[in-house]
This record gives structure tokens, C-alpha cells and sequence, in this order.
């Protein structure tokens, strides 16, 4: 299995339908995060298809995406009750 790493997703858009829309597609994968900052733990190829998919989605003249990965090798540093990102070993969906 591909091992993942952790980026951080944001992003800003214009129009409220899409917002919507990006909100949904970024916690697809998320972990963590709030209002338009997520954690996220992707592999390449989920990177990729996330990618792929935001684009189609967002008007590229109004809206911005950014998809950041961070070093594996930095060390997290929370501030008050955040708790540090972690990959699961399973998610539930429902």
C-alpha cells in the first residue's frame, strides 16, 4: 500500500453553490481541518484524482486551490485543544 502523507487543502470560492461543492470534495479525504483548511493524508494517486476533480469543479478566472504537502519530516506544533493529525486505519462513512 502507498504510504500517505499529509497535505493541507484550501481554498476560496466566489459563488456559494461551489463552495458547497469544494467543502464536500475536500472532506472526502480530510482527517481535520476547519471552515476551508483541511488536513488531509493523500496518496499519489489521490492527490492527483483530488486535484483533477477541484478543477473541474471551480471557476479558475474566481476561485484558488491550494493542495500543500508537508515535510514528513517537520514536526506538528498545535495551539489549545487541537488534537495532531493522524492517518486512521479505517474511516466510517455514513
Amino acid at each position: 500500500m502507498p504510504q500517505r502523507l499529509l497535505h493541507l487543502a484550501c481554498y476560496d470560492v466566489s459563488e456559494p453553490r461551489r463552495l458547497i461543492a469544494a467543502l464536500k470534495l475536500a472532506r472526502v479525504y480530510a482527517t481535520g481541518g476547519q471552515k476551508s483548511v483541511h488536513e488531509l493524508f493523500l496518496t499519489p494517486a489521490e492527490r492527483i484524482a483530488l486535484v483533477e476533480d477541484m478543477s473541474a469543479l471551480l471557476d479558475l478566472e474566481t476561485d484558488r486551490f491550494l493542495l500543500l504537502r508537508l515535510d514528513p519530516r517537520s514536526r506538528v506544533h498545535t495551539l489549545g485543544k487541537a488534537v495532531q493529525p493522524a492517518d486512521p486505519d479505517y474511516f466510517y462513512v455514513g
